[in-house]
């Protein structure tokens, strides 16, 4: 029995010497979605099959391989030092094709084809919605398709071209321009009667619209918690637009971008714009898209456009009407 046993095992080695150079880049991104998600129902999600796609795909590339990929246990699936190795090869693959798909996509002559926008929900509703209208109509050859998020995409693995995003500190990695400043101030329905002008400290009797954690904005936690406002909030959302809706049904008070609330008529400015909740507004890119033509188009576009509405952005002083 031990002779048939060994047998088996230097036929399977055998198998395997002769089937190793023949893994395919499917087969790599399997290893390295059960890699990266430690299960095999995380890399089901990531490659879109499902859950027994993925169990009956490594099995037959560990067939092939005559070698264990991965450890099985109750806590997940974790690397061997075999399938660390060849996890580490496919982010190596996956990097160079990537690169590739960006190079070769700077290479159009003209203004056409689609572009990957990421924006949150706030900008595209009260900024940018008519102005990719206009950029539109002026390049109708350009696709535009817009992934509304509050987590920054990923641009260096193309989950987006273009971000433009809120931040005082963008990553060091992209390209990119600083547009203007948002300024926020705290605004409440007109039924509560409140007075335009009063300070903060007057104002932490009144119910409050707190930020909910994975709206992922600490600058105005820290704000709320140095005003000792977070005993006040009798309501939490992870959204932009969620807090000015619940600000719009008379629910509370909340500090918001003024670009996005002086649009309601229903909604009263009661601060003037609070410095520690100013941020920068930035057009960010892949250092190897800036010479698409069409990115370019874009963030010309988007440049101009936005920077055309600088005092609106800012938001109006109460102290100084006309600044």
């Amino acid at each position: 029995m031990q002779k048939r046993t060994v047998k088996q095992a230097s036929q399977l080695h055998s198998n395997a010497e002769k089937t190793r150079s023949h893994l395919a880049w499917n087969d790599f991104e399997v290893i390295l979605a059960i890699a990266t998600a430690g299960s095999l129902s995380g890399a089901a999600r990531a490659l879109r099959v499902s859950h027994a796609t993925v169990f009956r795909r490594l099995g037959d590339i560990e067939r092939r391989l005559g070698v264990i990929l991965f450890e099985r246990s109750r806590a997940g699936y974790r690397p061997t030092l075999a399938g660390e190795e060849l996890a580490d090869t496919a982010r190596i693959m996956e990097e160079a094709a990537l690169t590739a798909e960006r190079k070769v996509a700077g290479r159009d002559l003209e203004p056409s084809g689609e572009i990957w926008v990421t924006t949150t929900d706030s900008l595209l509703m009260g900024l940018l919605a008519p102005m990719f209208t206009q950029f539109q109509l002026r390049y109708p050859g350009i696709i535009l398709d817009v992934a509304v998020a509050n987590q920054m995409l990923n641009l260096t693995r193309r989950e987006a071209d273009v971000a433009i995003r809120p931040s005082n500190h963008p990553p060091e990695n992209l390209i990119g321009r600083r547009l203007t400043t948002i300024g926020q101030a705290v605004y409440g329905h007109r039924s509560l009667g409140l007075t335009p002008g009063l300070p903060i400290d007057i104002l932490t009797s009144q119910p409050w619209i707190g930020a909910g954690p994975r709206l992922q904005d600490s600058v105005l936690d820290q704000w709320m918690g140095y005003n000792e406002l977070k005993a006040s909030s009798v309501y939490r959302v992870d959204t932009l637009v969620s807090i000015l809706s619940t600000v719009r049904s008379g629910m509370g008070l909340a500090a918001l971008p003024c670009y996005l609330a002086d649009e309601d008529p229903d909604i009263i400015q009661l601060t003037d714009p609070i410095p520690e909740l100013c941020y920068d507004l930035w057009l960010l890119v892949h250092p190897d898209l800036r010479g698409v033509v069409r990115i370019h188009a874009l963030m010309d576009f988007l440049t101009e456009a936005i920077r055309g509405q600088e005092q609106r952005l800012a938001g109006r002083w109460l102290s100084q009407p006309n600044k």
